[in-house]
């Protein structure tokens, strides 16, 4: 179980993320974009860097949604391996199989 104070500091950039994504995605296409004199791709540049740093999407982390743990997260069931495991062996994820030979 990952300490309280990860994911709620996870789910706090999920929501700076969301509020800031917009503006960032006008920012860097300003600053890549040929066409746009200099001047104004280093001011595109500037706001860009002035953004919170939260607000990059990069600095997001998959976390099982029952334990929190960073690692080994399926995306398409949103949990880690060891939950799934458990909630696999009890018949309680629809459509999966635990294999046994």
């Amino acid at each position: 179980m990952a300490k309280r104070s990860v994911v709620v500091r996870n789910e706090k950039r999920k929501v700076i993320v969301s509020k800031h994504w917009k503006k960032r995605q006008e920012l860097k296409a300003a600053a890549i974009n040929p066409k746009l004199s200099a001047k104004k791709r280093q001011e595109a540049q500037r706001k860009l860097a002035e953004l919170p740093r939260d607000s990059n999407r990069i600095r997001l982390r998959n976390r099982c949604a029952l334990t929190g743990r960073p690692r080994g997260v399926y995306k398409k069931f949103g949990i880690c391996r060891h939950m799934i495991r458990v909630l696999a062996s009890q018949g309680q994820i629809p459509g999966l199989l635990m294999s046994s030979w």
